[in-house]
């Protein structure tokens, strides 16, 4: 695969890296006003993700919204959750982008959520370690670039494990499986993740993330078919 053929696969499923970031629950920290911030970025988020008229006005959206990402980062040093969330931003930056705009997005999102994931792994159903995992499977890999099949799997695996109530954490462990064609292991990992607790803190995102899972269920259902 060429460089620009492999730049063209990452557009196609630049978006799958957005929405592996967006389902994080917001679980109550010891500070109240970082939960009410992390919660207003998350709520905007699913908004702009899913209530935007095309890709050029949700583009647009997130640009506003990216320096408040970022902002709070600078709000709350050392906290994981700021820095996970700017991670998710960008990631859908790199969703709305191609070519080595996106691959450069994914990098900052990369380098972001590594940082959140050496202060605490566990932080927001092992967000880190998830989005993490999704980027390292959908980038390309060496010499294009630097995804990675093994560490993808790792971060995956601890997701699961680190979050057993984390939907988004066995959404994408399951959707990496498919991929892998591991199917009833993905069937296995999609429906326990459709049966774990919804998060009423984020309405929007509440609505639409159920109906990802069912895709993904169905396509691995049509997999498993004799």
């Amino acid at each position: 695969m060429s460089m620009l053929q492999a730049l063209r696969a990452f557009a196609m499923v630049a978006g799958v890296i957005a929405v592996a970031t967006v389902s994080k629950y917001v679980r109550a920290s010891d500070n109240r006003a970082l939960d009410a911030d992390i919660i207003s970025v998350a709520e905007e988020w699913a908004k702009i993700k899913y209530l935007s008229d095309d890709d050029s006005d949700r583009s647009a959206k997130m640009a506003v919204l990216a320096p408040k990402a970022d902002a709070l980062v600078k709000r709350y040093p050392g906290r994981p959750e700021p820095l996970i969330w700017d991670g998710i931003v960008v990631s859908e930056q790199a969703s709305l982008s191609s070519g080595f705009t996106a691959l450069n997005f994914a990098g900052r999102a990369r380098d972001l959520l590594l940082e959140a994931y050496k202060i605490d792994p566990k932080a927001l159903d092992a967000g880190a370690s998830t989005s993490l995992g999704v980027l390292y499977y959908r980038v390309p890999g060496f010499p294009l670039a630097w995804g990675d099949k093994e560490k993808a799997r790792r971060y995956l695996e601890e997701a699961v494990k680190n979050a057993p109530n984390g939907r988004d954490a066995h959404y994408f462990y399951a959707d990496f499986l498919y991929e892998q064609r591991d199917y009833k292991r993905a069937e296995e990992m999609i429906r326990i993740g459709m049966a774990l607790p919804k998060h009423p803190e984020r309405p929007v995102w509440d609505q639409y993330f159920p109906m990802v899972m069912e895709t993904l269920l169905d396509r691995i259902e049509k997999k498993l078919k004799p």
